[in-house]
């Protein structure tokens, strides 16, 4: 049935393309860089783009669920439904992602579990920027494997927005309350967008009752964004953010013992960054961010007086970046100081403090030649100073084809769990583990013309000092090493086409393939790992979207082969009718073949779900 389905929107493809009238005129997206803001095509990175166009056509309501349909991005959930979720990019760990939130770090010091803990909703999203490869040279600290951008969209209308939704398995609890599974939701939004400023507002509220025995949970998140333009050469953006998400845990870090458990994780984030031009050639940017993160978690939900974790963290960070026009080239100089902060039961109270000094230098060599070279230099007050060069290059071949290549190291220094986590008998720290250091080089080409894009790439990459939570047996707890280095040879390749067919008609398909091959060395067999059996070997994403007058049918399709799982194949559908009057419903069809599987652990994720949804979108 599954091979049917796939060959049938295949076919559905082929007979649409006979009949291309026109082709869809997309805007230019510009990468926001630290620096050196570049347009996508003449970006010399391996870089993907989901814009909002197919954010609000795939069949998801979260930022969690959008991410699964990025190329190369491995999110693995524990709690679906924007509950809980590690990402990770091409074979590396959740701890070597970097998530930015328009251009603003997002790194939790306590540990990686709680990054996608973010208050923006995906209504608010322009897009998600997928930098591929190791990327200290522009973003700093725990890019070894990626970075993910999270852009939010500038209003351009005043008016108000309203969504609510209603989700279930009709499958029934039957090992507590014998209810049917559900969930539910209700969204409000208002932008007010003036010449000089603009402004907008979410409040979300999301409560289900999960989808098996105690995963049932209640999200809570406020975003408030404002932009001032005090002339053209000076502007200000600030955001304020705050999300409280409560969920059943059972099963996440210590199964089968923590049946019962539950968590609460409470994020404040508050953000001003500005632009100044000062001269034709003279840019300043400074910024300055705070995030506040509670993470209570209780191994016994109904007895907090027994194995319960509180941790406090604060994290204030400041960052000043410029940029120098040449008469050939640009120069990109920055700077960056971050205090981190964790006061917890489980971790004690530990400070550190992390200084990066950024410099870079683009230019095109030749008319068909660009060169981007530079280096971030760090210092941290637990390892000392480090420098991380970097390369890219590209080679535009014809003006449809791009040849690229790059060479680029990072490093990602260890959370407060890493080091000093003691959860017995389930997790310890361990205060002798180093930053893991990582280098990679990657060579492909871009192929644009018209409605068809076409890119491929193949890269290596060594990581050493490997952070991974290991044991001999299992009546021992899990705890933090330098696991041995990990090598990885990959390859990956997206084609992409999107067309006007006929009257009131247009279509848009993609398709991407990722295969990893990644060796551990100077590792003690000996040893359980927690993590680095994980990884995907292969990864097919492919979706599909038609619409026909006000009419949309999307497909999304995801095939993943883990390094020890097995395969599993996954399919959702989301069919949306926008009316003339603002109105738009729409049905999604979840795991349609209502397939078994898991992501992280032996957590298994929802059999198939059906939700039905009303929009008014008046913005």
């Amino acid at each position: 049935m599954r091979k049917v389905t796939v060959v049938l929107l295949f076919a559905a493809q082929s007979i649409f393309a006979q009949n291309v009238n026109d082709t869809i005129a997309i805007g230019e997206v510009s990468i926001l860089d630290n620096r050196l803001n570049t347009p996508l095509s003449k970006e010399n990175r391996n870089i993907y783009v989901i814009d909002k166009t197919q954010l609000d056509k795939l069949p998801v309501r979260t930022l969690q669920e959008a991410l699964q349909y990025a190329t190369g991005v491995d999110l693995r959930q524990r709690g679906p439904f924007g509950s809980q979720a590690d990402i990770s990019m091409d074979g590396g760990s959740f701890e070597q992602t970097l998530i930015l939130l328009n251009g603003i770090k997002v790194m939790d010091q306590q540990t990686a579990h709680n990054a996608l803990n973010l208050p923006v909703p995906l209504e608010a999203i322009d897009r998600i920027e997928v930098v591929r490869g190791p990327a200290a040279r522009v973003y700093g600290n725990n890019s070894l494997t990626g970075v993910i951008n999270i852009v939010t969209h500038k209003p351009k209308k005043t008016g108000v927005f309203a969504h609510t939704y209603m989700g279930t398995n009709f499958e029934k609890d039957s090992e507590d309350t014998g209810k049917t599974f559900t969930n539910r939701g209700i969204q409000f939004g208002a932008n007010l967008a003036e010449d000089k400023h603009q402004h907008q507002l979410y409040a979300t509220h999301d409560w289900g009752s999960g989808y098996r025995y105690n995963t049932a949970f209640e999200n809570n998140k406020l975003y408030y964004q404002g932009n001032f333009q005090f002339n053209n050469e000076n502007s200000l953006a600030a955001s304020y953010g705050y999300v409280k998400n409560g969920f059943g845990a059972n099963g996440f870090y210590a199964a089968p013992g923590d049946k019962d458990s539950k968590e609460i994780v409470e994020t404040t984030m508050v953000s001003l960054q500005s632009k100044h031009k000062l001269s034709n050639r003279l840019t300043l940017a400074p910024r300055v961010s705070y995030r506040y993160n509670f993470d209570d978690y209780r191994y016994f939900k109904n007895n907090l007086n027994s194995a319960r974790s509180k941790h406090y963290s604060n994290a204030i960070a400041g960052e000043i970046n410029s940029t120098y026009q040449l008469n050939k080239g640009q120069i990109g100089i920055g700077a960056e100081y971050r205090n981190e902060q964790i006061n917890s039961t489980s971790i004690k109270n530990h400070t550190r403090e992390n200084v990066g000094f950024y410099a870079e230098y683009k230019t095109d060599l030749t008319d068909k030649l660009n060169v981007n070279v530079g280096t971030y230099v760090n210092y941290n007050s637990q390892y000392g100073w480090k420098a991380f060069p970097g390369i890219d290059a590209s080679y535009a071949v014809t003006s449809n084809l791009k040849l690229v290549a790059n060479a680029g190291t990072s490093q990602r220094i260890p959370s407060f769990n890493d080091l000093y986590l003691d959860q017995r008998p389930g997790n310890i720290g361990n205060a002798e583990v180093i930053s893991e250091k990582a280098f990679q080089t990657e060579f492909g080409f871009k192929y644009n013309k018209r409605n068809w894009n076409f890119n491929a790439y193949y890269f290596y990459r060594s990581i050493t000092d490997f952070i991974d939570w290991v044991r001999l047996t299992t009546n021992e707890p899990w705890q933090a090493n330098n696991f041995g280095d990990l090598k990885t040879h990959g390859f990956n390749t997206k084609v992409s086409y999107q067309a006007n067919l006929a009257a009131n008609q247009s279509l848009r398909f993609s398709l991407s393939y990722a295969y990893l091959d990644p060796t551990f060395s100077n590792v003690d067999d000996a040893y359980n790992s927690k993590y680095k059996i994980e990884s995907l070997k292969h990864q097919i994403i492919n979706t599909i979207d038609y619409q026909v007058k006000n009419t949309t049918v999307s497909f999304a399709n995801r095939f993943n082969t883990r390094q020890s799982y097995k395969s599993y194949w996954i399919t959702d559908i989301r069919i949306n009718h926008s009316f003339k009057n603002n109105i738009s419903i729409y049905a999604d069809a979840q795991n349609i073949f209502n397939t078994t599987y898991n992501e992280a652990g032996a957590i298994p994720l929802p059999s198939r779900w059906l939700t039905v949804g009303v929009k008014f979108n008046g913005i």
